[in-house]
């Protein structure tokens, strides 16, 4: 029985989700705060949130931002509010999905459904391995944390999932839409989140795009995330010959040349 937590202010809007989440099944907790919800999620265990964003202490936008630092329940953004730009904004700062009100029981039932299911199979997927190496990079993705040669990387969220996402793939050519299905949980988006987020990554990896070590771009086709290139050891050179020093294996003057005899001096 999937357990819900509904952040929502309004109390008629409350109590309707409420009834309907319960005759639906669903075990369900409501709160009517931004702060209410960030202590419910730090004590109590949830398959999903449905959080709105007119909160009266915190912008829901802030909220999400600080419910994705202690978890990683999915949540369902469900406000009035329908530009364009601001959707885009929380789906990349880690929102499943969003509902633009008014909405019907019967729509958020099946956006419920959807994020619940890819939920379960990311569930089920094999356990990742401790610790992901490619070159001087260590990633561990139960721990959430990564490394790069011994240093700590300070990485947010969605930096983590892209990294480890394509560290788990090393030298596999992986398509900006595959991208946005598997890190940002999404069937279409704008190129420039990725584009933006690698640039972020590139940073703390300490390379550019003119100059990568990781990460590579293939115009048109991908990303590829694979180990740097040894360095190429650099050839001694030969010292010029000095003038007037004889050459290599030459005989010196005054000296018997190779395989002459030498002469026994007197007894």
């Amino acid at each position: 029985m999937p357990s819900v937590l509904v952040v929502e202010d309004d109390q008629f809007v409350r109590s309707a989700l409420i009834r309907h989440l319960t005759e639906a099944s669903h075990t369900v907790r409501s709160v009517g705060t931004a702060l209410e919800a960030l202590r419910e999620v730090a004590h109590f265990r949830f398959d999903v949130v449905i959080l709105d964003l007119g909160l009266p202490d915190l912008d829901g936008a802030e909220a999400l931002k600080m419910l994705r630092g202690i978890t990683d329940v999915p949540v369902i953004i469900a406000t009035a509010r329908d530009d364009e730009a601001e959707i885009v904004r929380l789906l990349n700062d880690g929102a499943d999905d969003y509902l633009t009100k008014p909405f019907s029981v019967e729509h958020l039932a099946a956006r419920m459904a959807a994020v619940l299911r890819r939920s379960r199979a990311t569930a089920g997927e094999a356990t990742p391995p401790r610790v992901i190496r490619v070159g001087g990079l260590a990633i561990d993705p139960l721990r959430r944390q990564a490394e790069l040669d011994g240093a700590r990387l300070d990485l947010t969220r969605r930096e983590f999932d892209l990294l480890t996402f394509l560290a788990g793939r090393p030298g596999v050519v992986v398509a900006r839409k595959e991208l946005l299905a598997e890190v940002w949980q999404q069937s279409y988006g704008d190129d420039q989140t990725i584009d933006v987020h690698l640039s972020w990554l590139r940073r703390k990896l300490g390379e550019t795009a003119a100059r990568p070590r990781y990460l590579h771009t293939l115009r048109g086709v991908g990303v590829k995330l694979e180990p740097p290139l040894p360095p190429v050891p650099e050839m001694p050179l030969s010292e010029p010959p000095v003038p007037g020093a004889p050459a290599s294996g030459a005989p010196t003057a005054g000296a018997p040349a190779s395989g002459a005899p030498v002469a026994e001096p007197p007894v």
